[in-house]
């Protein structure tokens, strides 16, 4: 089986592959790149893997005229820039030690050792510099079916990296097949092993969480999670209830991983998951907006059209159907510029005063769906 793309002709990559093959050491395309390519979707970063140790392929590299950075270089890899294009070259590995979060490693010179220390064989599939597919771990089907297996004993590779449980579930929402269900064996490692999650920094789940929520269709794996208790792990409190209804009422729109957040709620989402500053008020304002009695025209003026689209969106999953040309509403309700200003009520109202009836006015103009006049209001 043989794989094409501009990625895998561009001229910087050729001559990559070309400077470690003369010095006598093997390349191959690895992981996501491969993956996708085979899948029939867009390739992202462009991973090598090879048998010259990090500081040679360094060496080889400048010496082509190329520009490298040791992003990783105790794992064994460096990130190669050639002709504009950006390449991860990391060594082939065995995992010499692990505590269910970091990996000891050492380097190796067989594709096959590396293939075994993957987490899932859809993910342990390599190609040459030509395309050509190599398949250590009889990966493709598993591929071509859409079934998300670990590599060996689900137990196992989880015991390596407890991120492993969510990268199950995340991959299955981006490349499994939902009519097939999940695999029994790794749903059943998940669910055992499910405190794991507690031992792994915030910052990686939720790293993880915001890819997952982010696939088209994440409701089906966030309901394995709630069901296989990993949920009330990463999210205690969270309801996936509504996530379903969700994004069957997105429709078209892009998916947005913050209002999918959102409609499932939980506890101390900020602490849980390390959300930044911008993204835990963001959450706050599509909470809090879900329970209010503002229409769609008064959350486009109050929130902006992003986030009051999130916000009735996530009200019709949780609460009430989307009311007729509510988008066109939210549209209006951004544009719009409320009818009273300051001035309209000086010099007879002037400090606290003057603010509070200008705040009291607003509130009648956006409970009139943002129709009132000035002079309607002024009266």
């Amino acid at each position: 089986m043989k794989i094409i793309g501009d990625w895998i002709s561009h001229p910087g990559t050729q001559a990559l592959f070309a400077a470690l093959k003369a010095a006598g050491f093997q390349a191959l395309f690895v992981g996501g790149c491969v993956r996708n390519a085979l899948l029939d979707e867009p390739v992202g970063d462009v991973d090598i893997a090879t048998d010259a140790e990090p500081q040679t392929v360094t060496d080889l590299a400048r010496k082509a005229g190329f520009r490298v950075v040791p992003t990783g270089i105790d794992h064994g890899t460096v990130t190669v820039i050639a002709m504009g294009a950006v390449h991860e070259v990391t060594t082939f590995r065995r995992d010499v030690e692990t505590d269910g979060r970091h990996a000891l490693v050492a380097f190796a010179t067989d594709v096959a050792i590396d293939a075994a220390r993957r987490d899932f064989t859809m993910n342990a599939l390599y190609a040459d510099r030509q395309g050509m597919v190599i398949d250590p771990l009889d990966g493709l089907p598993d591929l071509t079916a859409r079934h998300v297996r670990f590599v060996g004993t689900p137990q196992d590779r989880i015991r390596e990296d407890y991120l492993r449980i969510l990268r199950f579930f995340r991959f299955h929402a981006w490349y499994g097949d939902p009519g097939q269900g999940m695999d029994a064996e790794a749903l059943a490692a998940c669910a055992e092993l499910a405190e794991g999650i507690g031992a792994l920094s915030r910052e990686r789940v939720g790293s993880e969480m915001r890819k997952l929520l982010s696939a088209r269709d994440p409701a089906p794996s966030v309901a394995s999670m709630a069901l296989s208790g990993v949920l009330s792990q990463v999210l205690p409190g969270a309801d996936p209830g509504a996530l379903a209804p969700l994004v069957h009422l997105e429709a078209d729109l892009p998916p947005r991983w913050l209002r999918r957040l959102a409609v499932l709620g939980g506890e101390d989402l900020t602490d849980a998951l390390r959300l930044s500053r911008a993204e835990t008020a963001a959450v706050q304002r599509i909470t809090d907006a879900i329970g209010s009695s503002l229409t769609p025209a008064a959350l486009g003026w109050t929130l902006g059209v992003e986030i009051a689209t999130d916000a009735v969106l996530a009200r019709a999953a949780l609460l009430s159907p989307l009311p007729p040309g509510w988008q066109a509403d939210i549209a209006r309700g951004a544009a719009a510029t409320c009818p009273v200003i300051a001035a309209d009520l000086m010099p007879t109202l002037q400090g606290p005063a003057l603010g509070a009836r200008l705040q009291a006015l607003k509130s009648r103009w956006l409970a009139s769906d943002l129709r009132a006049s000035r002079a309607e209001l002024l009266a």
